[in-house]
């Protein structure tokens, strides 16, 4: 006879949106805006920062912060995109991964969670982003309850030392939940939790469905890119269906649809009918550099190559990578020069040679 198995996928999944459905009845239970609206002070005319998994905590989420605070000297607000906290989330983490290094920039932050947010309940992202108390535990004996992470318990007086440092009141921001819509008289931002398994729960999903009607242009803001290194990967709705047919809707007016995730930089802009859709794969905001060297020729979706756009470039990704190959198996001639990294990227992409070889 056979044993029917579990599925593992399946019971984080499971987790995941009963874990949701229990933040966001927490939440409304305190009384938040229903439609999970943010109002932030602006105008018509107004800029925003947007950066995706951020949350290192070493040198390479702390390089980035001058860039950053240069950029951003003007704007209304800033979005992470994905994994503010790495690796788990955890809320005693907050203070060297997000309140220390985003100190100086003087507007309100709001993120959307990414996978490893979720890794701890979600409990470090909501008690840092929401104000939200922490969820009455709830006792789980069976496979779930030994895949799920135990939250850690937050040390409240070094979070509250943390806060300080974004203290002013032109930092505050609070935000309903794990998603929402910021909402500006001319634009709409809109954020979806995508979880660990990049599926959207059915209340979400009626929620999106909703506000995606509104007449004002739209910008989707996403945990999981849905182009990226030369595929598509729209995100599921339960009950059927993807996020990117909300997208392009043309009654729902999107215009861009943005993604951590993938550290590194990329944009693919899709022909939908008589517009085009800005895909964009926004990654590169502190964590460690995903390469790009391994997205080939680019076709998908209809996007020509020299339209497509990608940071590093795939020649400097190359260079690097071979640099770093070079150093771990001591073996100095791994290594490519940026210039050559260039004409072997080039070759590759472009399926004809680039350099001109000499004859004996």
């Amino acid at each position: 006879m056979a044993v029917p198995q579990r599925d593992p996928g399946r019971v984080v999944r499971g987790s995941v949106r009963e874990v949701r459905a229990r933040w966001v009845e927490s939440q409304e239970a305190r009384g938040i805006d229903p439609e999970f609206r943010i109002k932030p002070a602006v105008g018509t005319h107004f800029s925003f920062l947007l950066l995706g998994d951020t949350g290192e905590g070493d040198a390479s989420q702390y390089a980035v912060v001058p860039g950053m605070l240069k950029l951003g000297e003007q704007t209304s607000f800033a979005i992470i995109a994905s994994d503010v906290v790495y690796p788990t989330g955890s809320g005693n983490e907050y203070g060297d991964k997000f309140f220390r290094p985003y100190q100086d920039y003087d507007a309100p932050i709001y993120a959307i969670p990414g996978n490893h947010d979720w890794y701890d309940g979600l409990g470090g992202f909501m008690r840092v982003f929401c104000d939200a108390p922490p969820l009455k535990p709830k006792p789980d004996r069976g496979l779930r309850g030994l895949l799920w992470r135990k939250p850690e318990t937050v040390d409240e007086a070094k979070l509250a030392e943390a806060r300080k440092l974004r203290g002013r009141p032109s930092q505050q921001a609070t935000q309903p939940g794990p998603y929402w819509t910021i909402e500006s008289d001319s634009l709409l931002i809109v954020g979806v939790d995508t979880g660990i398994r990049n599926v959207l729960d059915q209340r979400q999903t009626a929620w999106l469905r909703a506000v995606s009607l509104d007449p004002r242009p739209k910008v989707l803001v996403t945990g999981k890119p849905i182009y990226t290194g030369n595929a598509y990967k729209p995100s599921p709705l339960e009950g059927g269906g993807t996020i990117d047919d909300i997208v392009r809707d043309p009654a729902h007016r999107y215009v861009a649809a943005i993604g951590g995730d993938v550290h590194n930089y990329q944009r693919y802009p899709v022909q939908v009918g008589d517009r085009v859709i800005q895909y964009v794969v926004s990654g590169g905001g502190g964590a460690f550099m995903h390469a790009t060297h391994t997205i080939g020729r680019v076709d998908v979706g209809g996007v020509h190559e020299d339209a497509f756009k990608c940071y590093p470039l795939r020649g400097d990704s190359l260079s690097f990578y071979s640099q770093l190959y070079a150093k771990r198996l001591r073996m100095k001639w791994l290594y490519l020069t940026p210039s050559e990294a260039l004409c072997i990227m080039s070759e590759h992409i472009r399926n004809e040679p680039v350099r001109t070889l000499k004859g004996p």
